[in-house]
């Protein structure tokens, strides 16, 4: 399900146009808009005849779809969307800064209270809801911390390089440990440390902040495949040096 971000980074564009032409506050409507998508993915998905990659397709290009059209069909819409496509670190706000620590927060106090049914429900759903986990609303919270997530992280990385931030640091983590929690953890941590190089890299640089922090986690990135790669073949040689070992030993 690493797709269903970037198909939400793309449906909350949809959310965001409509926002601003209704007048409706940015975060609220953005949020919504994207929580509604992401819950559209969830009932598609169900059928068994739409698999979950063609829900998240359907769904979320269809409401930047509508985004797209509004912002065509409306000859006065002088309003760039350039820093919500590409992301801008210049136009992020002290409000922008709030919403983004209110979020980081409440999602990380969410998680931490309701580890365990996201764990279970994130590795079995089905026995997870024989056993009463509310399999429905761990789905429900999922989708609105995401869509959240995308929301507050739009004027930064953009909409067009949301998915490859949000999905580059756990894949990350995933290659050091095979722990749910030290992924959690580390991916948390790599994520902010590349999110930081990238925004002080894009400024220095006079560079879009999303592709700056993209480019430092797609880095960081192969020096972890590299690494890993390089010790995994270490660790063999190793163990075959102890086999032989024991080998002439017996001899």
């Amino acid at each position: 399900m690493s797709y269903i971000g970037h198909g939400l980074s793309h449906a909350v564009f949809g959310g965001a146009v409509v926002s601003y032409v209704m007048s409706i506050n940015f975060y609220i409507g953005a949020s919504l808009w994207g929580l509604l998508s992401a819950l559209l993915v969830q009932f598609t998905t169900k059928r068994r005849s739409i698999s979950a990659d063609a829900a998240i397709g359907i769904v979320t290009t269809a409401s930047f779809a509508v985004g797209i059209a509004i912002i065509s069909h409306h000859k006065s819409f002088t309003r760039s969307f350039d820093a919500a496509l590409f992301g801008s670190v210049l136009g992020v706000t002290s409000g922008d800064l709030v919403a983004i620590l209110f979020v980081a927060v409440s999602v990380a106090a969410a998680v931490i209270a309701g580890y365990k049914y996201l764990l279970f429900t994130t590795f079995d759903p089905d026995a997870a809801g024989t056993f009463g986990v509310p399999v429905g609303w761990v789905d429900a919270f999922f989708a609105l911390a995401l869509a959240a997530t995308v929301v507050v992280s739009m004027q930064v990385v953009g909409v067009t390089m949301l998915a490859a931030a949000i999905v580059i640091p756990p894949v990350i983590a995933r290659q050091h440990t095979h722990s749910f929690g030290r992924v959690l953890a580390l991916s948390t941590g790599i994520g902010a440390i590349c999110g930081s190089a990238g925004v002080y890299a894009s400024y220095y640089a006079d560079i879009s902040s999303g592709a700056a922090v993209v480019l430092v986690s797609s880095a960081l990135f192969v020096f972890s495949m590299v690494y890993t790669s390089a010790r995994s073949h270490l660790t063999g040689a190793r163990a075959r040096a102890r086999r032989e070992a024991q080998k002439a030993g017996e001899g």
